[in-house]
């Protein structure tokens, strides 16, 4: 209904007292037109309907050329200016560079992948197929050999940017021998832009994001009132499975571990996955690094991680995202000498706190909700990161080899 009329107002609308309300809203302005708000939604309720606001029939979408010519300046700019990437220069899609891509995988190029929305009760889904998420893996420079896991995501339909004005993070956790094979980082700056492997990885779901899936377009599918620099590149992990005490993530979650639960909804679906198999597990939240990784850190000669991690886990708001604990080998070391030795024990024991369950927004967990562990990082020192991001689908990467 291209011609329907819309009233806006100035938001956000909860929080404010009667006055304000008052003042701001019912008696205030139209933020974009500058003319009274009452006025306006007078008339629009009262005049007659224009001969567009009459007219029926069906809007066509037009997905537009099936390639475009230029010179690489020109093509930036182009890509740029429509909107295809994320600000940032990308290597341009040529045919030639998407079917060196394409032999990354043995799937058909017209295949299709997924759908995908913004936000799915609000927006429409958008679909794509082997070849869009190609073409987006080029533009995030990725190489053939990163393909399937890009696939792996895009064959979920999770977004890398949600509509919502919360400003959400995404990332994913790798697991098997296929993060040697394509060179994942799961060492110094493991969570950081310093591999290839994993940052072409995050960025091509961005703009797989971006132009299969129709988000990040700022004031319309994208509202994240301050924003999130993670949407960049999302926050691509390889756990370091070969120094962690404990079974990979991927092992843990097929049988269960960490999984939230949702009144009124289907157990989730658990998958067998086995040590060594390649499984990428998709995550959202706020991210892995809280202020509240302060609140109960303490410094001494001996350090009881354990009651730390728990302490932290307290003043976590676990109702929507849970609590996800980063720890870096030494730590999770420290926490299995103390008599964990495996994280399904640790998870009991620092749940372990009083308070009934709290049900909100759909969810039920305890105070601190679900936790999480995942290994990864070097051993140069004694760090680790808590913040509230909870898994969501493990899918496995091999199928799209």
């Amino acid at each position: 209904m291209p011609g329907i009329r819309i009233q806006y107002i100035l938001g956000p609308i909860w929080a404010k007292t009667a006055k304000q309300l008052r003042r701001d809203t019912v008696l205030g302005n139209n933020p974009l037109t500058g003319r009274p708000i009452l006025d306006e939604i007078v008339e629009k309720l009262t005049m007659p309907l224009t001969a567009e606001e009459n007219r029926t029939g069906e809007v066509i979408r037009d997905k537009g050329p099936e390639t475009f010519t230029g010179t690489a300046d020109e093509l930036q700019k182009l890509f740029l200016e429509k909107r295809f990437t994320d600000f940032m220069p990308i290597i341009l899609p040529t045919e030639e560079r998407v079917a060196e891509m394409l032999k990354g995988t043995s799937h058909d190029p017209d295949e299709k992948l997924g759908e995908m929305s913004p936000f799915k009760p609000t927006f429409e889904s958008w679909s794509y197929t082997v070849k869009t998420a190609a073409i987006n893996a080029v533009m995030a420079g990725a190489k053939p050999e990163y393909f399937p896991v890009i696939l792996a995501i895009g064959s979920t339909g999770s977004e890398a940017m949600d509509v919502s004005d919360n400003s959400f993070a995404t990332g994913a956790v790798i697991n098997g021998n296929i993060r040697d094979e394509i060179g994942l980082n799961y060492s110094y700056g493991a969570m950081g832009p310093y591999a290839h492997a994993n940052t072409t990885i995050g960025r091509a779901w961005t703009l797989l994001s971006i132009n299969g899936g129709n988000c990040g377009k700022v004031g319309n599918t994208y509202m994240g009132t301050v924003g999130n620099p993670m949407n960049g590149l999302n926050i691509i992990i390889a756990e370091n499975e070969e120094k962690s005490p404990w079974d990979p993530l991927s092992v843990r979650i097929g049988r269960g571990e960490g999984v939230m639960t949702f009144p009124g909804a289907p157990a989730p679906k658990l998958e067998n996955f086995q040590k060594g198999e390649n499984v990428i597990t998709l995550f959202m939240g706020w991210g892995v690094l809280s202020a509240k990784n302060w609140y109960a850190n303490v410094w001494g000669d001996e350090m009881n991680y354990p009651k730390i991690i728990k302490d932290i886990y307290k003043t976590q708001d676990g109702t929507l995202f849970g609590t996800c604990a980063v720890l870096s080998p030494p730590i999770a070391n420290f926490v299995k000498d103390a008599g964990f030795d495996t994280v399904k024990k640790f998870t009991e024991w620092v749940k372990d706190i009083p308070g009934k369950d709290i049900q909100r927004q759909g969810y039920i967990a305890p105070p601190g909700g679900t936790f999480t562990v995942i290994v990864t990082g070097a051993s140069n020192n004694n760090y680790f990161s808590m913040g509230g991001f909870r898994p969501g689908v493990s899918v496995r990467i091999d199928p799209w080899r």
